[in-house]
């Protein structure tokens, strides 16, 4: 057993029995659980689960698969998959089942985002593809918008003339094209002969990106397809997969696109797999990336899932709830309250509307408001979150400079650090994993970071837990480089090359060919490279004015500053107070064109609040015509307009 240096002793997983009887197993880490989710953890039937904002879903499946793994209910040797949509959602699942289970048990959840899932399978299986599919082995990523697809259509020439003219491809489109004509179906063993102008454009697009000069660039919605023809045409693999796994979890499956759900009927449909869909359709907030229109009617369908709603929300106040009822019935008219199992804390209204003459004032009222707030409920930075609907860093200058004359560090979480975004290089294993080592390496009490870091370092290099002989070797290993590190980087590091060396070194000392092979984003393209120079250039930019490595490594992971992001970013978070910047016309100049999914995105932004919600309007930014539906809803839940200056 490998030694905790952290001061709470050993964590408390390592002492549950190796296997417990199903009839005595309870949940771990919580008080208890509602009957519907006690009935879920312990189903052996395929589940499409409803579960609304606070109920507790990434917690549910974190006890399933406890129950799974401890009970034998997941029987050795195989495994359970989780698929999640966001990166950092599939991370902090499997760090819950760690903290509740032995090592040797959470080693056989793979927690993976749908894209990352795909990624492997191609990655395995993807020269076996038919010839006009196959991609190069050496395949680079790239990331479509809308422009993209309109400047191929744009340049992309006449079409035969048995087809039709070019005036039909100028009709098509950017949606229409990605959702209906490039990836609207499963891909045919061979491609197909076009009929039509449109499908004569889509071929073209698959031919360029499969047949470019400098090899094959692929979207993660093309590696999807890709990946369910490659199972499709290949049984014995599309097999071994599915027997692989006992368990399915799929979470947040209310964003899952057609894609998505096509590679997964592919591999589980009419196999022994039990599958758990959670999610929520009033937080249906991707349809504009694909999201399918019912994917919860679909997997009851096709799977025969029971589906059972979840009745608490453990994150919200009784009033704050009353609210999001209102919201939510004006997204599904069939929506049942849920009980608030959270007591009020704060005084005066939950919720507001403040209207100001001005950004100016709006930043420094907004400012006072949250010191305040701080000192009055003893809440940090982290506790707040300012949301945006879009073009967070124009909303930086005016309230960054009013929170810092009261001695709080805004954060643009939604800012590019290189070629990848902040929120997102933080939910990167490579960022993770530096940072970790960096922690256990430059301080004495590192804690619970350097138990973590011997347990992933001893997964990254398939050192059974039961080794004790290896994981003391380990354990020497780590105590070497941790010494080695402090003689060469006593202090934060002062230049952009140094953190460039830095990041270099704890990646030697990791090993790049095993962080390869656990991640399979890594494996393909410069995607490795650029989560690199990120996180170097991200770790210099937090080390500059500090004197100590512990308040440096706090500035690089934002542990005492004031996140800004957008509502799609937010998803999945929770804080003490939100506060949404900005409810005006201008910035949600796209309501009307899909009312549907910007009401979803309120109403996620606004059940990210644990005790309060502040909306904030300034005429300068915009009206509030094209949004009073909106703000009707607000009047109808009782929430009050105050002239706040």
């Amino acid at each position: 057993m490998i030694r905790s240096k952290s001061t709470c002793g050993e964590i408390e997983p390592m002492l549950q029995p190796r296997r417990i009887a199903p009839n005595a197993w309870t949940p771990i880490g919580v008080d208890a659980l509602e009957a519907n989710a006690l009935d879920v953890v312990r189903s052996t039937d395929n589940r499409s689960v409803i579960a609304g904002p606070g109920a507790g879903k990434t917690e549910l499946l974190a006890q399933r698969a406890a129950y799974l793994l401890q009970t034998g209910g997941s029987p050795q040797p195989q495994r359970i998959l989780a698929i999640c949509f966001k990166r950092d959602a599939a991370t902090n699942l499997a760090a819950r089942v760690r903290s509740r289970c032995r090592p040797e048990h959470a080693a056989r959840l793979d927690s993976l985002t749908f894209d990352a899932f795909a990624k492997s399978i191609v990655d395995r299986f993807g020269q076996a593809l038919p010839q006009p599919w196959r991609p190069t082995a050496d395949y680079q990523i790239f990331f479509t918008n809308p422009r993209a697809y309109d400047d191929f259509l744009r340049t992309l020439g006449n079409p035969p003339a048995v087809l039709g003219t070019r005036d039909e491809i100028e009709t098509i489109t950017s949606v229409d094209f990605e959702r209906l004509h490039l990836f609207g179906a499963p891909l045919p063993e061979e491609p197909q002969p076009p009929q039509t102008v449109p499908q004569w454009a889509a071929a073209r697009w698959w031919k360029a990106s499969l047949r470019g000069p400098k090899g094959s660039f692929l979207s993660f919605p093309m590696i999807g397809r890709l990946a369910e023809l490659s199972l499709r045409v290949n049984p014995m693999a599309r097999q071994a997969l599915a027997l692989t796994y006992s368990h399915l979890f799929l979470d947040e499956f209310q964003d899952t696109t057609q894609i998505q759900y096509d590679l997964v009927k592919t591999v589980f449909l009419k196999t022994s797999t039990v599958v758990t869909a959670v999610g929520d359709n009033k937080q249906q907030i991707m349809r504009w990336a694909m999201a399918m229109d019912k994917p919860f009617l679909a997997m009851e369908h096709d799977f025969g899932a029971k589906r059972t709603p979840l009745l608490s929300n453990y994150r919200s106040s009784p009033d704050l709830v009353r609210i999001q009822h209102v919201l939510a019935k004006a997204l599904d008219d069939r929506s049942v309250k849920p009980v608030s199992k959270t007591k009020v804390s704060v005084s005066g209204d939950c919720c507001a509307v403040w209207d100001f003459s001005s950004p100016d004032a709006e930043a420094k009222t907004l400012a006072e408001f949250i010191q305040a707030q701080m000192e009055e409920h003893g809440l940090g930075p982290r506790d707040f979150v300012l949301l945006v609907r879009q073009k967070a860093a124009s909303y930086v200058p005016l309230l960054s400079a009013a929170l810092a004359d009261h001695g709080i560090t805004l954060r643009n979480e939604a800012a590019e650090i290189g070629a990848v975004r902040l929120q997102e290089l933080l939910s990167e294993e490579l960022s993770g994993s530096v940072i970790g080592f960096v922690r256990v390496a430059s301080t004495d009490r590192a804690g619970q970071a350097w138990a973590d870091c011997l347990s992933a370092l001893g997964s990254l290099r398939g050192l059974p837990q039961t080794d004790e002989r290896a994981n003391l070797r380990l354990e020497r290993e780590v105590e070497t480089f941790a010494a080695e590190f402090r003689n060469k980087y006593p202090a934060p590091v002062t230049t952009s090359v140094k953190a460039a060396a830095l990041v270099s070194d704890v990646l030697d000392f990791i090993g790049r060919s095993q962080l390869i092979a656990a991640s399979p984003a890594y494996r393909q393209g410069d995607w490795m490279e650029k989560v690199s120079k990120a996180v170097a250039r991200h770790l210099f930019e937090s080390c500059v004015g500090q004197s100590d490595w512990l308040t440096a490594l706090d500035v690089y992971e934002g542990a005492q500053s004031l996140p800004l992001m957008t509502i799609h970013k937010s998803k999945g978070l929770e804080y003490h107070t939100v506060i949404f910047v900005g409810l005006d016309d201008g910035a949600w100049w796209s309501f009307a064109d899909d009312h549907v999914e910007a009401t979803a995105g309120f109403f996620v932004a606004f059940t990210r609040a644990k005790q309060r919600v502040l909306f904030t309007y300034c005429p300068k930014r915009g009206a509030r015509e094209t949004i009073s539906a909106l703000y009707e809803l607000l009047r109808m839940a009782g929430v009050p307009i105050i002239d706040a200056g």
